[in-house]
């Protein structure tokens, strides 16, 4: 019997080196990163697509407001049509939009990052603007310098839409 070969058996190991596991731990962190950065602009992109729903269905609620009773609820920061005719209350966002009987929007909606971003809201009566802040700085439907009301925890507001009779 050789003994040679079975001693050089016994010596040769299997596995992985140093090197080999650690350029496979630098592959991961790197794939890992890239989606965690997609999955981070996703969620933006999903908070902002549901702001711009949320601003149309509340134009909807205050233009049935306006077809009601030939005037938008007047604001500054919230809807001021919330209670009966002579005693106007602002409407809270988060809470029910109902004026005399007539329930407008059972709850107005909250931003997504509330309470360190909100939705405003501006009127006079003649018209209505609302306002948000969009977190991806890339979305085409920005308007960019469209307020100098806060939205966000140090950030303007820069996104709106208003009553058809209102230029931004």
């Amino acid at each position: 019997m050789n003994y040679s070969n079975t001693k050089k058996r016994r010596t040769h190991q299997s596995g992985f080196t140093l090197l080999e596991i650690l350029v496979v731990m630098v592959i991961i962190g790197i794939l890992a990163s890239l989606g965690i950065g997609n999955f981070i602009s996703s969620q933006m992109k999903a908070r902002d697509s549901r702001r711009k729903q949320d601003l149309k269905h509340i134009a909807t609620a205050v233009e049935l407001f306006y077809n009601d009773y030939g005037y938008f609820p007047s604001g500054t920061g919230e809807i001021e049509g919330c209670g009966s005719v002579g005693s106007e209350i602002g409407c809270n966002w988060g809470e029910i939009f109902t004026f005399e009987s007539t329930t407008y929007m059972v709850q107005l909606p909250l931003d997504p990052h509330a309470p360190s971003s909100t939705y405003f809201y501006e009127s006079d009566g003649s018209y209505y603007v609302l306002y948000a802040y969009l977190e991806n700085d890339r979305d085409p439907d920005l308007n960019e310098g469209v307020t100098t009301e806060i939205c966000a925890t140090g950030a303007e507001c820069n996104y709106a839409i208003s009553s058809s009779n209102h230029q931004l």
